[in-house]
């Protein structure tokens, strides 16, 4: 008989708790896009957590307003106004958040825009633009991120939104599919490059969710009708039903998990 293989010796003399697992006390979060909508319901979140939360908008009033709702929660909250479509304006941000001693530790790359238009119809300049702000603007701000983490030596979180849309083909979307396809691999390319500075890049696929870039959708009766008949859940999902996910991946609950895209859709996917 040949003798076993040998066993993979784990050391377990300070294993963390469970709510040590999900802790976010002390570590800073830079959540783009997060005056309202999704964004703010990660900003509640992770601020919920224990993370120092840096509210970002384009708009210093949407920002400050931000701020202050969250403030006024008791959390620990920053805000910092910049145009995540312009590398020039992600640049000028972080060498801010540098001067006041901000570390990220945190970054969920959630800023995002959508533009409906059959492709026959589409021009370039709309698709660019929706490409700069989903992708090149996820590219620019983790590549600013990722620098300092790496810099720093200990490591960080980096959450990158995809969608339904990263797996699977919707008419009327193309640019907006294309970048999320995009973000799924650029996920797994940061995953891959990153590793190894003890930063984990992964992603999270929301659903048909109830925010404001859906209005239209949810107040088209026939779409509408439609989300509920196709997703075995039956119904719309909550931006409160994303927290966990984006708490998940941003703790050390999620140490060994790298170039993932989590999709929280209701089972809609599975399905197909």
């Amino acid at each position: 008989m040949g003798c076993p293989p040998p066993l993979l010796l784990v050391s377990m003399a300070n294993p963390m708790s469970f709510k040590q697992l999900f802790d976010l006390s002390g570590r800073t979060a830079l959540i783009t896009g997060s005056t309202r909508g999704l964004g703010f319901s990660y900003a509640e979140g992770l601020a919920e957590a224990g993370a120092h939360v840096i509210v970002n908008g384009t708009r210093a009033e949407g920002v400050a307003e931000a701020v202050s709702k969250l403030t006024a929660k008791g959390h620990k909250v920053s805000g910092q106004h910049f145009d995540v479509g312009s590398e020039a304006s992600i640049v000028e941000a972080f060498a801010a958040l540098d001067a006041q001693g901000l570390e990220i530790d945190i970054l969920i790359n959630n800023a995002g825009i959508q533009f409906r238009k059959p492709m026959v119809d589409l021009g370039v300049e709309d698709w660019q633009k929706v490409l700069d702000v989903n992708l090149t603007g996820s590219f620019v701000i983790a590549r600013e991120a990722a620098k300092r983490m790496i810099a720093r030596g200990r490591g960080g979180k980096i959450v990158n939104i995809a969608s339904l849309t990263s797996a699977a083909g919707r008419a009327t979307v193309a640019p907006y599919t294309a970048s999320k396809g995009a973000i799924t691999a650029i996920t797994r390319t940061m995953a891959v490059e990153w590793a190894p500075h003890n930063i984990q890049s992964n992603a999270i696929g929301p659903g048909y969710i109830l925010t404001d870039m859906n209005q239209a959708l949810i107040d088209n009766k026939e779409f509408d009708a439609w989300v509920r008949a196709s997703n075995p859940s039956g119904r719309w999902g909550k931006p409160e039903e994303l927290v966990g996910a984006a708490i998940f991946l941003s703790s050390s609950a999620s140490d060994y998990i790298n170039g993932q895209t989590l999709y929280v859709d209701g089972g809609w996917l599975a399905q197909l």
